[in-house]
Formats: structure tokens, sequence, C-alpha cells
């Protein structure tokens, strides 16, 4: 509800409740100020009863030194008043508090009005206090989590950048609220003990007025002005016991569904065992004990009469729920207790929100544990959001492949400095960062041990030393790689897409690639797709490239071959994929070639080459490789032996063989032989220098 002009008419109160110090007011504005004040705290008191979070009531810091400032000035024009006009003082409210509320004697004013004190300063008061501090300290340290959650949200796609701004904004305001609470309490704690010395004040004041100024006796002075000034104390004092329990209450709310009042209700009374046993002790103590049997019944007989009447509405709605059948067509394999579902009990994930919040719908996630959220939050410095951004960048001009944003989420089950990096949610890698130390790697040039904490590098394995800062020249002398910790999950989360990225690219991937090369290349996709392949096929070509570590970014290229091979050998995977990698003949060797510019390979003896062609065989899935196990582990084991001395050359770990053969012996040795490339001669473009460094023969 918006009233137009209210902000001139709450400025203009506040400015009031200052002038109150200084101008004296009559009884009867007083009168209605005071009654006012009762009136605003409890609306305060109700209000926060009916939140559901506490930034429903985001105005309350202000809200709470506005109502401690107006307590403090009514109690200084009450004051005037009563010390003025002495006996003939026609504050009516502090009157009734006086005579009605505490029986017009003093004593017994005085007690209450110290009880009082106490309940809301060592008990209400403090303790809001202290929730308040410990809110506003965890509500800080989680904030990078929640912003950092909100990021990865954002990349991922689930919200939008509006959203993404609001959830942003939602947080500040809450760390801002709890942050202007734990200061804001202190007002109440002030307040409390004003009110004290006030009232001592005006006890001492109206005993010299009533004394020397009015010639009353010690003990009538003391009557008159120690009545007055408690009535005022207490008329002070209640509203500010309803605001201090306002405040314990907005900072000690979580946030919930349904306000205060219906989520007590639903919570006690969900249990009706409880209220069984407590109405039955209840009327036991008191017929039973010396205690008063009559109140004890009654409120014994009333709890059991709530649980009776929550059992009979619980009942109530289970008959109700079962006496409605979903209207739908059983299938054969479904009894007939699976048909009759209750109607009003919606079977849960029928939406489809609902549906994708379960599915996994992200390619690449990472946890991390706590100890790494400063790396992954920019406000703290860290910059692994814009190291995995470049990781994509990097993939995507390395294999021509487009990788979906990568969600990032703090999890408690990791250790302080531990992550894990998912693929369709499941585990590919983890490695343990120490955010404050080097990683010192030995590449093999190093022999020297350091003092550091040894380790493993994740990426490719070696071993490696967490060393200090300082220790960072002495690691680069003595032939070590030194690198960060944000460096050491780039390069692992690099090397691990590039080894699953035939897994990484599935149809929503192709999609995004294919509808890239519409853009300029039209023709071959309407032409390919879906005339002469499916989009399923076209992801099976996709993949088998990107198994052998072969980039698909030449993918206009790709398509003309699988457009010209089509027409010849249908939707033939094998023939298909060996077709499109001679079109790649010269992409594939530019990338083998050693430094000296040429080719150098190790190839199969002629004998060995007949050997397995004999032995390939035809299937439901196509030629696979039918060879005894013991020729195998041979030819496996004199291939590792090759390709490990063609490395120790300097140069890169290559197979020759012939076309006829390369698809089915690759399916096997792949499997057994990492990091190699298997290559045929019909793929090497006539103008590379082909060197043949060892030929295998068995």
């Amino acid at each position: 509800m918006k009233f137009k002009g209210m902000d001139v008419i709450v400025a203009v109160l506040i400015v009031g409740m200052v002038l109150l110090m200084v101008l004296p007011i009559p009884p009867f504005l007083l009168d209605f100020l005071q009654l006012f004040n009762i009136g605003l705290s409890i609306i305060i008191l109700l209000s926060s009863l009916y939140v559901k979070k506490a930034l429903d009531i985001s105005s309350f810091p202000s809200l709470l030194l506005i109502t401690t400032l107006l307590r403090l000035s009514l109690n200084v024009s009450s004051t005037r008043l009563i010390l003025l006009q002495g006996q003939a003082f026609e504050g009516k409210v502090i009157r009734a508090f006086g005579d009605f509320v505490v029986g017009g004697n003093f004593i017994v004013g005085i007690v209450i009005f110290l009880i009082l004190i106490i309940i809301q300063f060592l008990v209400i008061t403090k303790g809001s206090e202290r929730i308040s501090e410990v809110t506003a300290r965890f509500t800080l340290d989680a904030m990078p989590g929640k912003q950092m959650s909100i990021d990865a949200d954002l990349s991922s796609g689930l919200i939008t950048e509006e959203q993404a701004r609001n959830r942003r904004e939602e947080i500040r305001r809450e760390a801002d609220f709890y942050g202007a609470m734990d200061g804001a309490s202190k007002f109440v704690r002030g307040d409390a003990i004003a009110g004290l010395i006030i009232t001592l004040i005006n006890i001492l004041g109206g005993l010299l007025i009533g004394v020397l100024q009015q010639g009353l006796s010690i003990g009538e002075a003391a009557e008159l002005y120690t009545l007055f000034t408690v009535g005022d104390g207490l008329v002070a004092q209640i509203p500010a016991l309803l605001i201090s329990t306002a405040s314990g209450m907005i900072v000690s709310r979580a946030a919930s569904k349904e306000n205060f009042g219906t989520d007590v209700i639903k919570e006690l009374a969900s249990e009706k065992k409880v209220l069984y046993i407590t109405g039955i002790m209840i009327i036991s103590i008191g017929l039973f004990s010396p205690l008063p049997a009559l109140p004890a019944i009654i409120l014994g007989f009333f709890l059991i009469l709530i649980a009776i009447m929550n059992n009979k509405n619980s009942e109530e709605y289970l008959l109700e729920s079962a006496g409605k059948v979903d209207s739908f067509t059983p299938q054969n394999s479904l009894n007939q207790s699976e048909n009759q579902m209750p109607r009003n009990i919606s079977p849960p994930l029928t939406s489809p929100d609902e549906v994708s919040e379960v599915i996994q719908n992200d390619t690449i996630e990472v946890d991390i544990g706590y100890g790494l959220i400063p790396l992954a939050d920019p406000s703290q410095g860290g910059d692994l959001l814009d190291r995995i951004t470049i990781v994509r960048k990097q993939i995507a001009y390395e294999l021509g492949i487009v990788i979906s944003p990568v969600r990032i989420r703090d999890s408690v089950l990791l250790s302080s400095n531990e992550y894990i990096i998912k693929l369709k949610g499941v585990e590919i890698g983890r490695y343990e960062l120490l955010p404050d130390r080097l990683l010192a790697i030995n590449s093999g040039m190093a022999s020297e041990e350091l003092a550091g904490i040894q380790s493993q590098e994740p990426s490719f394995g070696l071993s490696a030393y967490w060393i200090d800062e300082s220790e960072k020249d002495n690691a680069i002398s003595n032939g070590y790689t030194v690198v960060d910790a944000p460096s050491v999950f780039a390069t692992h989360l690099s090397e691990l897409i590039k080894k699953y990225s035939h897994e990484i690219v599935g149809i929503k991937e192709l999609e995004i690639l294919v509808e890239g090369l519409r853009v300029k290349n039209s023709t071959l996709v309407d032409t390919l797709i879906p005339s002469m392949l499916k989009m399923h096929e076209l992801k099976n070509i996709i993949q088998g490239l990107l198994y052998e570590k072969l980039s698909i970014r030449n993918l206009p290229l790709i398509f003309e071959y699988l457009i010209e091979s089509s027409d010849k050998y249908g939707n033939d995977h094998e023939k298909l994929l060996e077709h499109v990698r001679i079109g790649l003949g010269r992409q594939i060797c530019e990338q083998l070639k050693s430094s000296d510019g040429q080719l150098h390979v190790v190839a199969l003896d002629s004998m060995v080459e007949k050997k397995i062609l004999d032995s390939i065989a035809e299937g439901e899935e196509g030629r696979y490789l039918a060879i005894e196990p013991e020729y195998t582990n041979i030819l496996i084991e004199r291939l590792s032996k090759n390709l490990e001395n063609l490395m120790m050359k300097g140069f890169n770990p290559v197979l020759i063989c012939s076309k006829s053969i390369r698809y089915p012996l690759s399916t096997v040795l792949l499997n057994f032989v990492q990091n190699i490339n298997i290559i045929a001669y019909e793929e090497v473009p006539a103008d590379t220098s082909l060197n043949v460094d060892q030929v295998i023969a068995i």
C-alpha cells in the first residue's frame, strides 16, 4: 500500500521526536503519543510474527533506532511535566499505570519496573544481540559460496542475468540486514540502561522538588513523585519489551514458507502422542498432587481434545484421498493397487520444471571444498572462473568442440582443499590443491628433492612438491616447473576434457556445432542432414574422430567428405570414418610431424599385416579383429617397446599401417596402449616426408 507524501510525513515525525526533548507539550498530547508508542510496538511485534524471512521487514534496524528515540523523547517530556506540575500532573496514561497496574503502591511499582528491566536487558536484549552477532558473521562467511553458486547457475544457463542480479542483490541485502541488526541491537540495550538511569534521576529530582520547593515531607514527596516516575517508566518499558521481543523473533527466525504461528502449531501439534501423554500427565498431577486439580483437569482435557481432533482430521483426509482414483488406462504390467492412486495427492515430478531439476543436465561439473572457494570468488581475487572460460575457448580452438558452461558448486562432502571433476554426473578426476603454495613439477629434468609436501601432478602423473613461494627460484634452478594452484586445476581440467572429448560431444553439443556451420555453409548442412545421415549417425562419426584425438574444427571439410562418401558407402560407420580421415590426412600428419619437419613412424611387417587382415571378421556392429590373445600380447609388447624408442628420440608415437586394417587394429590397440596415433598410408599426403624408423615383425 502506497500513500502519496508519506515519506514527508515520516521525516517530519522523526524531527518532531527530537523536538519533544526540548519543547514542552500539553498532557493530552503526551497521553496520545504514549498510546501511539504502545500501539506501534504492538504492530511491530505482530508483524515480526507474520514474516516468513527476515528481509520481509528489512527496515527493522532503522525502525529500532526510531522507536528508541521516540521512547527517550517521551521520557524527557513526561519527566518535565511530572517535575513541573507535581500533584497537578494530568497525564492519564502514567496515572493509570501508577494506580491500576501497580495498585498505587510505589514500592510494588519499583519492584515490577526493575523486574522488567532485568528481563529486557539480561534475557531478551542480550540474547537478541548475541543471535544478531553470530548470524551476521555466518551470513558474511557464507556470501562467497552463495555468490559462486549464483555464478555457476548463470554460467550453466539455469538462471537468467536478471535472476542472477536479483539473487546477488538479495544476498547483499541479507548480509547488510544482519550486520545492521548487530549494531541496532545496541540501541535496545542502551535504552534499557537509559530507562533505569532516567528513573533514578526522576525519583531523586522529585524528592528535591517536593521537599525543597513544595514543602512536602520526604514520605509524601517519595510517594507522589516515585509513583508518577514508576508509572512513567512502565509506560516506556512495556513498549521497549515488546520491540525487544520482536527483535529477537526476527533475528532468530529462519526462512520458512509459513508464518511463526502456523509453524508453531503445525510442529508442536503434529505428533498426537505428545499431546495425549502431556494431557494425561497434567491431569495426573492435578489429581494426585497438592497442586490445584481444576486448572490441571481443564488444561489436560483440552490437550487431549486437540489430539483427538487432530487425529480425526487426519483420518478424514486419508478417507477423502482414498476415495479418489486417477483416470488413466492401466498398463498390463500394473496391478490393481498401483492403479488406485489418490487423486488429490499429486505424484512427484509431474511438471517439466520438477523433472529438469532431477535429470542430469550439466555436461561438466566441478565440486570444490570450502577452502577453495576464495579461488573461485572474484570478490576475493579468485580467477578460477576466468581460467575455466579460457580452457573452454582453448578446447574450442584445438578440438573444435563447444563445451557447455561448467557448473561449479561447493560441497561439504569434500575435504577443505579437494575438488572433483565430473562428466555427465560421473567422477573423472579428483585432486587436492594447496592454495597458499606452489606446485613444483619434476618433468624428468630434476634429481634433487625439495623442502615441501611431496605430491603427484594430476594431469600427467609426474612427481611434484608443494612448496612455499620463497622456494620458487630454488626449484626452478633445480629443473622443476613451478605453477600455482589455479594453473594446476586448469591444466587438469583441460587434459580431462581432451581425454574424454568423444564422450562430451552429444546431440546437444553437436546441434550447436551444426547450427554454427549452417550460418556460412547452409548448403552443406542441408545436403547431409537428414537426407544422407541422421543426427545420431553424424554423432558417431564425430565421436570416432575425437576418440583418436583429431580436431573437428574443420567441420566444413568433414561434411564435404561425408557427403561424398555417403553416396558410396551409405551409413557404414567404419567406411565413412576412414574416408573422412583420408580427407583430413594433411591435418593429421601436420600435428604428428616432429621438429625436423618429418613424420617418424613405426610400421608393421607385411606378414604381420597379412596376419591381422586374415583375422578380421564381420559382426553385427561391423568389422572386428578376432586374433589369438598370445599373438595380440606379443604385438602389443613389441609395439610398446618400439614406440618408446621413438619417443626417446623426441618423436611422436605413431604407428602406420594399411587402410584395410587400420580401423579394427586401432579399436584393439587403443584399449591397451595409451596416447598413440595409428594412421594409414593413404592418409599421408604425397609431399609429406615419411620416415619409417622401426618395423615390427613377429
